[in-house]
Parts: C-alpha cells; sequence; structure tokens
C-alpha cells in the first residue's frame, strides 16, 4: 500500500499542518490501496507563497532553458513507464492497456509536445509603431479530475513551464498518486524550488481554496460544469485569467455510405475506453434511420470485443471509478428504461460473473429521443444512445442540440458530406474516422464546455499576457 503523507512545496516535501488523511480506494478490488493527506487552507497558502516568490526568476528563464528542461521531464518520465501503468491501474481501475495505450502515453506526449511547440513561440514580435511582448500569466492554480490521472495534469503543467509560470497543483484525491510521481520526476530533473508545487486535498478546502485565492493570477481547471461554474464564481471575485475544460455529450454521425461494422465497433470504443469516463467521448451515436437495424445487430456483433474484468486480467473494460459513480450510472440507465428507450444490451446491476469492484455493464441503449434525460445529460459511465437522423441536415440538428461542445465525430466515405458535417457541428474538436491523436492540436470546448484550449502552443498561450509596448527603444 502506497503512503504520502506530504506535500510538495518549494522544492521540499513537507509535512501537512493538518492531521486528516484519506483512503484511496483501487475499485478494482474495493480496497485502500493507498492514503494521502488532506491539506490545509495553511498548506495552500505555503504552496502560494513558494509560486509567488519563485515567478520573478522562473517567468525570466531563457525559452532554451524551458525546453531543455521540458526534454529532461519527458525522459524521467519515460524512465518510470512501467510505475505510472501500475499506479494509475491500481488507483483508477484502468486496464493495463489502457494504462499505457491512454493514460501512460498521452502524459509523456504532453512534455515533448510542449518542448517542440515552444521553439516555434516568438516571446517579442516588432508591428511597426509598437512591439507586442508575450510575459508569464503569473502564478497559475491547477485543478484536475481523476479520470485522467496523468493526462490532463500534463498538459497544464508542461504548458505553464513552457511559459515560464510557477504553479500550484490539487489533483483529485481519489487518483492522487500518478501526480505524485510527477513531483519526484521534477524534484529528479531539478525544476527550479517553488516553480512546482503539489497540495493534496478536497475540492473544498484546496479547490476552492485556488480559485479564490487572491495570489493566484490563473486557474485552469478540468472538470464538472456545476464546479467549473463555481469556479468562474470564485475567480471573479479577484478578475483572474480561467480556463475551464469541463464536460460534453459528443455525438458520432454515422454516415449512410459507412461501413456499419466498423463504425459500430468505434461507437463501442467510445463507452468502453477508460470505462466510458471520458468528457470528450461520443455517447450519442447518430445514424441514418435507413441502417438502424443494420448498425445495432453490428454493435452486438462488436460488443463481446470489448470484455470487462478485473484490470490486470487482459480486459478492455475495467470498473469505474468509485462505488459514488457506479450509483450515478445506475441511476441513468434507470432513467433511459423509464424515458421508454429500447434497451438492447446491458442494463443495471454489476456484469455476470464479477461481485466485487465499481463493474457497471455496458449498456447500449436504442430509439432514444434526443430530448431524454440519457441523450441529454454527461453519463460518464459506459452508456450509449443511438438516435436516428432522417437527413444529414437533421443529424447536424440533433448533434448541436445539447448544451455541450467539447467534441464531435463523423464517420463515413463521402469526402464533401463528411466535411461538411466536421465543419457543421458545434464543437472545439472534431474527429474524422479513425484519425490518430495530434498532441499540437488544440483541446477545449464550446458552449457549456469550457473556456480556453490545452495541448501544444494553444496550450501554452493561455499562460502568457500581452503586453503591447509604444517606442520600444531599438
Amino acid at each position: 500500500m502506497r503512503k504520502n503523507l506530504k506535500h510538495y512545496i518549494n522544492g521540499e516535501w513537507v509535512e501537512s499542518t493538518g492531521n486528516e488523511t484519506y483512503n484511496v480506494i483501487n475499485p478494482a478490488t474495493e480496497e485502500p490501496m493507498g492514503q494521502i493527506s488532506l491539506g490545509t487552507k495553511e498548506d495552500l497558502d505555503k504552496a502560494v507563497q513558494a509560486a509567488k516568490e519563485a515567478f520573478p526568476s522562473f517567468s525570466q528563464t531563457s525559452k532554451e532553458e524551458r525546453i531543455e528542461m521540458l526534454e529532461n521531464i519527458a525522459e524521467a518520465y519515460a524512465r518510470r513507464k512501467d510505475e505510472f501503468i501500475d499506479v494509475m491501474t491500481d488507483e483508477l481501475g484502468a486496464p493495463l492497456k489502457i494504462s499505457e495505450k491512454v493514460h501512460y502515453s498521452m502524459g509523456y506526449n504532453h512534455f515533448a509536445q510542449a518542448a517542440e511547440s515552444l521553439k516555434n513561440i516568438e516571446f517579442m514580435e516588432d508591428r511597426g509603431n509598437h512591439t507586442v511582448v508575450k510575459e508569464s500569466v503569473g502564478v497559475s492554480g491547477l485543478i484536475t479530475p481523476w479520470n485522467f490521472p496523468t493526462n490532463q495534469a500534463s498538459t497544464k503543467i508542461a504548458s505553464a513551464f513552457a511559459a515560464g509560470s510557477p504553479v500550484v497543483l490539487k489533483p483529485a484525491e481519489m487518483t492522487p498518486f500518478a501526480a505524485i510521481m510527477l513531483a519526484e520526476i521534477f524534484d529528479e530533473v531539478g525544476v527550479p524550488k517553488g516553480a512546482f508545487n503539489l497540495v493534496n486535498g478536497t475540492g473544498e478546502t484546496i479547490g476552492d481554496g485556488i480559485s479564490s485565492h487572491p495570489d493566484i493570477d490563473f486557474v485552469s481547471f478540468t472538470g464538472s460544469a456545476g464546479v467549473g461554474a463555481k469556479v468562474m464564481q470564485n475567480a471573479s471575485e479577484t478578475i483572474k485569467n480561467v480556463a475551464l475544460e469541463l464536460g460534453g455529450k459528443s455525438p458520432l454521425i454515422v454516415l449512410e455510405d459507412a461501413d456499419m461494422k466498423d463504425a459500430a465497433r468505434n461507437a463501442v470504443s467510445h463507452i468502453a475506453t477508460n470505462t466510458g469516463q471520458v468528457c470528450s467521448a461520443a455517447t450519442r451515436m447518430l445514424v441514418p434511420a435507413s441502417k438502424k437495424e443494420e448498425f445495432e445487430q453490428a454493435v452486438l456483433e462488436v460488443l463481446p470485443e470489448f470484455p470487462v474484468g478485473h484490470p490486470r486480467e487482459g480486459n478492455y473494460v475495467g470498473p469505474l471509478v468509485s462505488k459514488k459513480q457506479w450509483d450515478t450510472v445506475q441511476s441513468y440507465i434507470e432513467k433511459g428504461i423509464d424515458e421508454g428507450a429500447n434497451l438492447i444490451a446491458g442494463g443495471t446491476g454489476l456484469p455476470e460473473g464479477l461481485e466485487k469492484g465499481y463493474y457497471a455493464k455496458p449498456t447500449i441503449f436504442t430509439d432514444v429521443s434526443n430530448d431524454m434525460v440519457i441523450a441529454q445529460e454527461e453519463i460518464f459511465g459506459p452508456v450509449m444512445s443511438i438516435i436516428t437522423y432522417d437527413t444529414i441536415d437533421h443529424a447536424i440538428e440533433i448533434g448541436n442540440d445539447v448544451v455541450y461542445g467539447l467534441a464531435g465525430y463523423v464517420y463515413g466515405k463521402d469526402p464533401e458530406t463528411l466535411k461538411k458535417v466536421a465543419t457543421s457541428i458545434r464543437a472545439g474538436r472534431i474527429k474524422v474516422n479513425d484519425a490518430s491523436h495530434d498532441f499540437a492540436a488544440p483541446f477545449g470546448g464550446y458552449k457549456q464546455s469550457g473556456i480556453g484550449r490545452e495541448w501544444g502552443d494553444y496550450g501554452i498561450e493561455e499562460y502568457l499576457e500581452k503586453k503591447a509596448i509604444l517606442g520600444f527603444p531599438s
């Protein structure tokens, strides 16, 4: 069992000023896998003060120094690959393959990409009668979610470091150990004291403390829309800059000419990967009415390719992160049944043969109307809604008819139709067919899916202020 009752402040592991602890539960076994200390307001104040004192020197480091630092972090991160995989499998319940191919990989790529993107950013631009200077935004408070323990922390930290912004990180208390490993890596490679600080704790104490702290200049939050609204409200009291990456209810529009089995496999992967605990996952499958039965049959045929079970036994779908999340997903499945959607796979309760662990059945609803709760609200579990459409314009209308706009997907063959759909979905990232990740591409949402962008140079820009100087001496 892992145990870390210290916070990382000003380049040192320090004891908490409080004595409250938190047991981190392995969702596959329902047993504790580790323990952390829950930080106090005093712990947070110390971390913010350390970052504030580090700002004058860290913000003035050269671009070359920061590129080298990010490259060194990526190399040190890679050396601990097996441990990252092990930790995230235990704290999140992610199957080994997902811990490696998704969680570990994304964390690594954000540091490597930030180093590469930084090479092409100019921090001073002569524009004739004035000069524009890009400067570090200041002390940045980072609040990250439990569903991607390295991805979200890494993209925020890498962008902040690239911009010369010292940070205070609060990882989710349910999945803190990957973030603790990041702190160990930063210590190993010699990140300047105070440039990175980690305080574990609750959202009520440390999260609210970050978003309302007068000495924090910028807050980057990933999580639910409700908490995001509270972050904005807290930040508004001191007019902070904020970046929010919130919920999603993304559509996958299957075109008439798509290979239905390929499209079905792609669709199921969205609710199966990370047990559907992905804000950008496609959970509404929009299918031509003429292809409804063929698509449904294809979904049922490919579903066994994504087995549910213990994350260390070769399965694709692991448990949900907690009993609370399991209860939430069960309640949405019940709502779907009550609303009259047609349940063709899955349902409530534990999957057959599993008696312990927060496992949910991959659940497929068809005959779903887009005004149903299961089609409008983010479930954050392995639940799919199949909705039919009559024309492409009808599909686009349905696709956009939610309060979210984080991502969208389109699957088919005709280039013009693919382009029309991709440019018409109101969301921050659109994926056509099986396009691979591009860590330089901006990531963020429209509407209630958030404010700002992460990844690559767009992510770095979030941590930079723009200053105009008139009459700059030559």
